[in-house]
């Protein structure tokens, strides 16, 4: 038999045989199956059913054919976009942190978009302007009024402080005791007549209620007890006459006895022009800025470096949340101890405030007329 030669890994090229005579067939595209050797006179054949050829060496049932050559899977699609998807994840999930981490910062904070106008609940201070005497000044300053009373011994400037929004007015009782007329000026400017709703000679309170007024700011109530020595406050009222007067400074003793005269007949209050002393009180057995007369109460009260001159008395000592913490009601001045009035001495830091607990315990007997 004659060897075919042929390069190495090519098929076997086969000769034709006379005219005519058709060539062997083409090589299959795979690789025939290669018979196992074993015992002489026996071949057998790998089958891929488990051994289904022949194996009598008669070929009976013939070789399977070998499975098809394995195929390269084709990559899936949505591989080459995991990278995408992922990142896209990644993306969502920093911007849902992030806006979570943001939200919980802003509730510790108590920070938002809208906080330079938002108020703090139970005062009447923006959380921008908290802590400040210009943001105390701006939310407290609409609710403290001028009152000018009218006697018969003259004319007394004192200062108010508006609680309810259909005029009550809160203020001491020598600053509109004995009027026969009481006019309150607002800080807009605007003025009304008031009448006297109830006096309280022993705790120097009084409640006068302005005519056909509405709409008007209130000032918000704070807790006197809550007030310590060294907390910073702001006094705002009408010293000679100058409305809106704003001045601040610091509790420097608290549970003071003050004593002030019960009544104002004689012309004791604010600019009085009956000639007589002004704003007169008593403390530690001593009279100051003129006499007391022979009716006086006593109360504790609040003492401020708060500048208080003569027109301050039953204006606001407020505190740094926009709150009133007491209502001014008398002022030490050395040099009037010694014959010259209070108004022309003016004020060396040293000034008192009735707590302002006290008002609120005593707000039902003021509304109700029945003071002592």
């Amino acid at each position: 038999m004659t060897e075919s030669q042929r390069p190495s890994g090519e098929y076997p090229m086969y000769p034709s045989y006379g005219n005519g005579d058709a060539a062997y067939p083409p090589p299959p595209s795979y690789q025939p199956a290669q018979p196992i050797a074993t015992g002489p006179g026996t071949t057998v054949w790998p089958s891929g059913n488990g051994g289904s050829g022949g194996n009598d060496g008669n070929g009976a049932g013939g070789p399977d054919f070998p499975p098809p050559a394995p195929q390269e899977p084709a990559a899936p699609r949505n591989r080459a976009r995991r990278p995408v998807a992922l990142l896209a994840a990644v993306a969502i999930a920093a911007a849902i942190v992030g806006g979570g981490t943001a939200t919980v910062i802003e509730q510790l904070t108590g920070n938002s978009s809208n906080s330079a106008s938002s108020v703090i609940p139970g005062t009447t201070v923006s959380q921008s302007s908290k802590g400040t005497v210009s943001g105390v000044a701006k939310a407290v300053s609409p609710m403290i009024v001028e009152i000018n009373a009218t006697s018969t011994a003259g004319e007394s400037t004192g200062s108010g402080v508006v609680i309810t929004s259909d005029g009550e007015v809160v203020t001491n009782n020598h600053v509109i005791s004995g009027a026969s007329s009481i006019k309150v000026t607002l800080s807009t400017g605007k003025t009304y007549t008031a009448d006297v709703v109830g006096t309280d000679p022993d705790k120097d309170l009084a409640l006068i209620k302005l005519r056909g007024a509405s709409g008007l700011k209130t000032a918000t109530l704070g807790d006197s007890s809550q007030v310590a020595v060294g907390d910073q406050v702001v006094a705002i009222g009408s010293p000679e006459g100058l409305t809106g007067t704003v001045t601040s400074g610091i509790v420097s003793a608290l549970d003071r006895d003050v004593t002030v005269a019960k009544e104002d007949g004689s012309g004791q209050g604010q600019n009085g022009q009956g000639g007589a002393e002004q704003w007169p009180f008593e403390f530690g057995g001593r009279q100051f800025n003129g006499d007391t007369g022979e009716s006086t109460t006593t109360y504790k009260a609040i003492q401020t470096d708060a500048s208080l001159n003569p027109g301050n008395s039953g204006g606001a000592l407020i505190n740094m949340n926009g709150e009133i913490i007491g209502i001014n009601s008398a002022m030490y001045s050395a040099s009037s101890s010694g014959g010259s009035s209070s108004s022309s001495a003016g004020s060396v830091g040293l000034g008192f405030a009735i707590p302002v607990n006290t008002l609120k315990a005593d707000l039902d007997t003021l509304r109700a007329g029945n003071g002592s």
